[in-house]
């Protein structure tokens, strides 16, 4: 039995995971990549890389006035000042929220994303319908997600590529005024990284 062209074109499209699975087999087939290499790589950024980083850059930045200055002006160097570095990490430019101005990041290509201070993309991230849509409506696809903005707040979304990889500096909530940059860091989530969500404060 075969399959007509428009059936082909009208089928649906397998998932971003089972695509990547096929993709790292047809490279393996050829001899282009070590499975095991990659399988060390991806746990690398699983367990040692991930929001903690960016949550430790964004406590520095809310505690060292100088520390955002150099932050907003120059990210990639300010991160490495902490020691943050790496592949998917070159050309990380930051912005800040305020209460009139909420960022928030997407890939419309792919999924670029600093991985040094986020770690591997969610899921999520990934979706084609989030990629398409937070770009359109994003008031709606944050709603969506939890994060309802008032009216008279600009959302602006920010479109990472290989050249700009965005990464949101989240407003300080307010009653956190008397902790530490140590104490701050559990509050900051990989989500307000992204900007599709809020720092909350201690409950």
């Amino acid at each position: 039995m075969t399959t007509s062209g428009s059936e082909a074109e009208s089928a649906p499209r397998p998932s971003p995971s089972l695509r990547t699975e096929a993709l790292e087999q047809l490279l393996t087939e050829r001899g282009l990549v070590d499975p095991s290499v990659m399988d060390k790589f991806i746990a690398n950024y699983e367990t040692n890389v991930g929001p903690l980083n960016g949550a430790k850059v964004v406590a520095k930045a809310w505690t060292d006035p100088e520390y955002r200055q150099r932050l907003l002006k120059e990210g990639t160097s300010a991160i490495e000042e902490l020691g943050f570095a790496g592949p998917q990490g070159e050309h990380i430019v930051v912005v800040e929220n305020t209460p009139t101005v909420h960022n928030v990041t997407v890939c419309t290509l792919c999924s670029c994303y600093p991985w040094p201070v986020l770690g591997l993309p969610p899921s999520w991230y990934k979706d084609p319908a989030y990629r398409a849509r937070v770009v359109r409506e994003p008031r709606t696809v944050l709603s969506e997600m939890g994060l309802d903005l008032a009216d008279d707040v600009e959302i602006i979304v920010r479109d990472s590529s290989s050249e700009v990889r965005w990464l949101v500096l989240p407003e300080r909530p307010a009653g956190t005024e008397d902790l530490t940059e140590e104490e701050l860091i559990p509050l900051i989530t990989r989500d307000a990284l992204v900007g599709v969500a809020k720092v909350q404060g201690p409950a």
